[in-house]
């Protein structure tokens, strides 16, 4: 998962509509949720807290025809979240679009990269 801007490439940010977007932040807590089948787990990965993250997930409900996590209520032993298929389908379209970006701007980048100050020089 990535985090702020310790990776370096694209931040893809879709606005789908005024005030309805997902970016980075909203992709990892869902791909999050994937792979742990928790909120609290995905945030923690994220180094979020809980709150934040169950914020996320309640604005992406919101903004969708249907759901995109399911959460079962019932604490460690029964509890959890996972994707829906819409949330499956929304998460892997963004991440085809996040892959389509980089491969778009590839030569571009790299040329700005290039121009780029040798920091370890200073080092």
């Amino acid at each position: 998962m990535k985090a702020g801007n310790k990776r370096t490439g694209a931040r893809l940010r879709l606005v789908l509509r005024p005030d309805v977007a997902i970016g980075p932040g909203k992709a990892d807590i869902l791909e999050g949720i994937r792979e742990t089948g928790s909120i609290a787990a995905a945030g923690r990965r994220l180094h979020m807290s809980y709150k934040r993250a169950w914020r996320l997930v309640e604005g992406l409900n919101a903004c969708f025809d249907e759901p995109l996590v399911e959460t079962r209520r019932g604490g460690s032993a029964k509890g959890g979240a996972a994707l829906t298929a819409t949330g499956e389908r929304v998460l892997d379209a963004y991440r085809r679009m996040e892959a389509l970006t980089e491969e778009a701007i590839a030569d571009e980048l790299e040329a700005l990269r290039l121009s780029l100050r040798d920091d370890s020089a200073g080092a």
